[in-house]
């Protein structure tokens, strides 16, 4: 959640940080709403590249029943800024202020709960076996660390670049910024979570493919302060309109329908990809219509 999440959610901090600062709040606030939506499918790909069966399933963790709870809360609160409009303090909204303050609360009691459950998992499948040497046992931890240092700053430099020109292509494609935002630059700035994710399945690491999902999802609503903080024209909140809450909508919808299976955790499997998924991609596509409606 922390790693994993905090690094793949640098470009949204670059695109979202960038828009604010030159007074785009569509674009940096639907980015950010787009992209949490998107990095949910992300997990319906992931299980159609497995084929094991439903990936909720292969998921005993309750901390990532947490996680997905604490996601659905912080873009609860962000929906309910945008319909009530928000009121400056201290250099922001006072919605934003709350927003911050749920995310270092959640990143808390999300450490707390880890090697801690409350929960008993019964019945939980056994790890497929990894064809593959684990990367870990080979390289020295500088070395590791090092990698991803390199990796991170690679991804925040992309993102830079996609945030010049997400703008210009939001402009010249006459789709509008809440619209590009939401859809073409939140898949753009997906990327990193679909190889991360892609790769942590293949290893037969579920839970850190999940985590990493809604682990990057309570950071890039988080960003959501930093992106009202360099803004320019008042509360961010109070640009985005009727689009931006649908967005976000969207993303309670995806994140509940995977709560229902990894709660259940008996969910059906259609050609070895889990029945959950699908109706995962039927929701995003439908969300996506709606939206393209409203632009």
């Amino acid at each position: 959640m922390v790693l994993l999440g905090g690094i793949t959610s640098l470009p949204e901090i670059a695109v979202s940080g960038s828009a604010a600062l030159n007074g785009n709040a569509e674009l940096s606030v639907n980015n950010l709403l787009g992209g949490f939506t998107m990095q949910v499918t992300v997990l319906a790909l992931a299980d159609a590249a497995i084929r094991r069966g439903a990936l909720t399933y292969a998921v005993p963790d309750p901390i990532t029943l947490l996680q997905g709870v604490l996601g659905i809360l912080l873009i609860a609160l962000t929906v309910i800024g945008i319909a009530s409009g928000d009121v400056g303090f201290a250099g922001a909204g006072a919605w934003t202020w709350a927003i911050a303050a749920v995310f270092i609360f959640s990143l808390r009691i999300v450490a707390r709960a880890e090697g801690r459950p409350s929960w008993k998992v019964v019945g939980e499948p056994p790890s497929p076996k990894i064809g593959q040497e684990d990367p870990a046992s080979t390289s020295g931890t500088l070395r590791l660390a090092l990698s991803t240092f390199a990796a991170a700053i690679v991804i925040l430099g992309a993102g830079y670049v996609l945030s010049m020109t997400g703008e210009r292509l939001a402009e010249r494609s006459g789709l509008g910024d809440s619209f590009f935002g939401a859809v073409f630059t939140a898949v753009s700035t997906s990327l990193p979570e679909i190889s991360t994710v892609l790769a942590a399945v293949r290893l037969g690491r579920y839970v850190m493919a999940v985590s990493d999902i809604f682990g990057t999802n309570l950071f890039d609503i988080g960003v959501i302060f930093i992106a009202d903080l360099l803004y320019p024209g008042g509360p961010i909140l109070n640009q985005p309109g009727p689009f931006a809450i649908v967005a976000g909508l969207m993303g309670i919808v995806v994140t509940a329908i995977y709560l229902v299976g990894l709660i259940e955790r008996r969910d059906r499997d259609v050609a070895g990809i889990g029945l959950d998924s699908f109706v995962v991609l039927a929701a995003y596509i439908g969300g996506v219509a709606v939206l393209y409606t409203l632009r």
